[in-house]
């Protein structure tokens, strides 16, 4: 197993368990998955992003991408994730995000929230998908059809 393996909800702080699912994989991802995690009859309100690769990027056309995670990466996930939890009201979160190579697409990323009503999950997903983009230590090495290429994200 990966160091970036799965976070069950089990392993997460007592404090927040409304973070239901949490993981870095080099497998594809897929939104039932999240949703299933989700899933909750006091629920609402469900809002899921799944961001793709696409096939350009600053005018330039893009062929693929890989994704480089920090080992510390997870852990700062579960940290966004837990914020969220605590600033929004509610019942369950989600994020996931592949690395390793990904084709044109290909969910790079996929978050979700639930809560009692939709503008609270609504909030609370684009909380998540901006804080987990600005402090995740995710690196984005994108291949420009160019024959050129690009490191996005790094320190």
């Amino acid at each position: 197993m990966s160091w970036w393996a799965s976070i069950t909800l089990d392993q997460m702080n007592a404090s927040a368990p409304v973070v239901r699912l949490l993981d870095l994989r080099e497998t594809p991802l897929e939104v039932s998955e999240v949703l299933e995690a989700l899933a909750d009859p006091a629920v609402g309100g469900i809002d899921v992003f799944v961001g793709t690769v696409r096939d350009h990027d600053g005018g330039q056309g893009v062929t693929g991408l890989d994704y480089s995670a920090h080992p510390t990466a997870l852990a700062r996930l579960q940290e966004v994730a837990e914020g969220v939890a605590v600033k929004y009201d509610v019942l369950g979160v989600a994020a996931v995000h592949r690395v390793g190579r990904l084709s044109i697409g290909d969910a790079a990323v996929i978050v979700a929230t639930t809560a009692a009503h939709r503008a609270e999950a609504f909030d609370a997903s684009r909380a998540l998908i901006d804080d987990l983009k600005a402090t995740v230590p995710i690196w984005k090495h994108q291949l420009f059809s160019d024959g050129t290429d690009e490191w996005v994200g790094t320190p």
